[in-house]
């Protein structure tokens, strides 16, 4: 296979896109590729969930984790930008 034939095999990247597999937001056909992250200019690599329609992304709040053992997310506004790397 060639990298010329990848792009075209991949699924469109959503407008909203979660990590977590609960959520109904989350597509797994887009988790089988590397897909980047970038916020207001910089690549980010702890993106939880984004949306670019609405400019923000949710990311883990340090080491602090809710009730039920998972990272408490905090809600960034700003430029959104996903692509395939």
């Amino acid at each position: 296979m060639t990298d010329a034939s990848t792009p075209d095999q991949r699924p469109a990247l959503p407008d909203h896109l979660s990590i977590d597999p609960r959520s109904p937001h989350h597509v797994a056909a887009v988790f089988e590729h590397d897909i980047g992250i970038r916020f207001n200019g910089k690549d980010r690599f702890d993106v939880e969930e984004y949306c670019v329609s609405e400019g923000w992304v949710k990311v883990p709040a340090g080491k602090t984790l809710d009730r039920k053992g998972r990272p408490l997310l905090i809600k960034l506004k700003g430029a959104v930008e996903a692509y395939y790397r």
